[in-house]
């Protein structure tokens, strides 16, 4: 369960039931009734039939077309991308409510933390500001502004991408920004000014244009620069890593698609700043950058969160391919149905600039469109690499697939996959599944919640249960969709001895619900935010009855207990039985062994 710092557990819980998260989405989101729920088409990914449902009853939000659920705080930092504590504070603003510290305030130390980071955002504003007054104003300026119009960029693109000038010079930015010894420091610890061994401090970026990288919520946390004179080296500087900027998790770009499109079709990577911003001039605004990575599982997180297909584009070269075949190598433990990712080739000597030029914006969507699609790349470049006419060829075909599909999370596209794998290879599918089995694969490992196991054995004395799920899953679907049937479970201690999947956390939720019985579904999901249960406990929340009847929900619960029960009468047997082969019972074993079996067999 989460363990708070500073936002007491019982404010949390008293906010989540004073807020409704239909409230809180329908201001953002325009909700239609649908039935007993709420429907929207989602914002996290593009669709034009409405997947998007809010449970007013659960306090909980669920698409079918990505899978994005969660509760009203889980919303507001997606939608709003912002952190726990911020979303915590939006909420309680729209209740009326202060939110309150352990201890009534924060301590000493996390003030400064707080006032440290925000100096450092603060900072990077004023050099962001700073920059893009040089571009205006600066005596050599000339040189930025004739390549930026060069590249035919029009001052409204270069206004909304925030693009500057870093003027000749050792200490421009350090001299302005850098008034007091502290500041200094600051400077440096966001990568804008490079101290050297012997405490020398001097710009990082000169004579080159300026590109601000912005976060999700549109802070500058970083720069990148290019130069203006072919003689300099590096054409492209970064920023380097701090305490503001990773760049294995952002991408240049993605908060300007954000604010140009409500809804985004796709998402396409290229290669650099230059690249994002050439296609925004032809209003082509989907295009993002890494930020001199290659595109990392992070990213692809990110990418999947705005839309369902991202396209790659690369250079068609040879360095190209190998690229991408890096990214559909990072690609695959991403991949499900919903998602697809394409590449696009462009041909010699073009980029996507060059190419949108020569073409038309038309013309260059026709190619994105029709980009490969990563099932194609992958089988064209494994069977070029092999004679699937032969035995041999295709056996080795099935053995350099293997470890690839192998990487794919369980669903139908990876399902999809095997079985074009075995056209290909001429074998059965089954074949396929077995090998694939046998290959261990990192990137697959724990990327879905493992399915509740089923009962060890059917009850004695009936015929084997029909149900697919066992009763601690049974269990959980019900009450997370009704909290206040734990009620109806008596004592959940009981069930402490049991070898089951989830009993632990069954036991753990009945409890909380026991000494907190007006707990709302999302105010239980954040108890445990924090925990590794909590993705699969979300994947529970969206379960729905196909009759959401109070009196059914609540008997096929008291029935899932009393399998419980069962199970733990049955296991108690087993051991007194064990035990009695032996010889070894006590008076009091075996009045009980009496009772139990009269309580299971008759």
């Amino acid at each position: 369960m989460r363990s708070m710092a500073l936002i007491p557990q019982s404010f949390i819980d008293e906010l989540m039931s004073r807020i409704d998260i239909v409230d809180v989405i329908d201001a953002r989101v325009p909700l239609k009734k649908a039935g007993h729920e709420y429907k929207a088409c989602c914002p996290f990914h593009n669709e034009k039939t409405p997947s998007f449902t809010v449970s007013q009853n659960k306090q909980f939000y669920h698409c079918f077309g990505c899978g994005a659920h969660g509760t009203a705080i889980g919303f507001l930092m997606e939608y709003e991308h912002l952190a726990f504590p911020e979303a915590i504070e939006e909420l309680a603003r729209g209740a009326g409510m202060n939110v309150p510290y352990e201890g009534g305030r924060p301590t000493p130390q996390d003030r400064q933390a707080s006032r440290e980071s925000e100096d450092l955002y603060t900072l990077m504003q004023e050099a962001d500001d700073y920059y893009r007054k040089q571009l205006r104003d600066h005596p050599q300026r000339q040189a930025a502004v004739d390549y930026l119009k060069g590249r035919g960029l029009s001052g409204r693109i270069a206004a909304e991408f925030g693009i500057g000038y870093a003027p000749p010079g050792w200490d421009n930015l350090l001299k302005t920004l850098g008034t007091a010894a502290e500041r200094q420091k600051q400077l440096v610890t966001t990568g804008m000014v490079i101290e050297k061994d012997d405490g020398k401090r001097y710009d990082r970026f000169r004579h080159r244009i300026m590109f601000p990288i912005r976060d999700r919520r549109g802070r500058t946390i970083a720069f990148g620069g290019r130069v203006l004179s072919d003689d300099d080296n590096p054409k492209y500087l970064n920023s380097p890593e701090t305490p503001l900027f990773h760049k294995g998790r952002e991408l240049y770009g993605l908060y300007e698609a954000r604010q140009a499109l409500r809804d985004i079709p796709r998402l396409m990577v290229v290669e650099g700043y230059m690249d994002v911003v050439s296609l925004a001039q032809f209003d082509i605004r989907y295009a993002v950058a890494t930020l001199g990575t290659a595109t990392t599982a992070d990213h692809l997180q990110q990418l999947f969160k705005v839309t369902s297909e991202v396209v790659f584009c690369f250079d068609g070269d040879r360095a190209g391919r190998d690229a991408a075949w890096r990214a559909l190598e990072n690609a695959l433990p991403v991949m499900r149905e919903g998602r697809q990712i394409r590449f696009l080739f462009l041909p010699d000597g073009e980029d996507p600039d060059s190419l949108v030029r020569k073409e038309s914006k038309a013309e260059f969507e026709q190619r994105v469109r029709q980009a490969t699609p990563l099932s194609d790349f992958l089988f064209n470049s494994l069977s070029r690499q092999n004679d699937t006419a032969s035995i041999d060829g295709r056996a080795n075909l099935v053995a350099q697939a293997r470890p690839l599909l192998a990487r794919l999370p369980p669903g139908v596209y990876r399902q999809m996959m095997i079985s074009q794998l075995a056209q290909l290879a001429r074998i059965e599918e089954s074949r396929i599944e077995t090998a694939l089995n046998q290959t261990k694969s990192p990137g697959n490992r724990g990327s879905e919640p493992a399915p509740a196991a089923p009962p060890r054995r059917a009850a004695r004395g009936g015929a084997q249960s029909r149900q697919t799920f066992s009763p601690v899953r049974r269990a959980l679907t019900r009450l997370l969709h009704n909290p206040g049937l734990a009620a109806e479970a008596g004592d959940p201690r009981r069930f402490s001895q049991l070898e089951m999947p989830g009993i632990d956390l069954l036991i753990a939720l009945l409890e909380t619900l026991h000494h907190h019985p007006n707990l709302t579904t999302s105010a239980l999901l954040e108890r445990w935010r924090d925990s590794e249960d909590i993705r699969h406990l979300e994947k529970l929340a969206t379960w729905q009855p196909e009759i959401d009847d109070p009196a059914s929900l609540k008997q096929e619960f008291t029935a899932a207990i009393e399998a419980l029960d069962r199970h733990r009468l049955e296991s108690r047997y087993d051991m007194l039985m064990a035990k009695s082969n032996h010889g070894n019972l006590t008076p009091e074993e075996k009045v009980e062994i009496r009772q139990l079996s009269s309580q299971l067999f008759h």
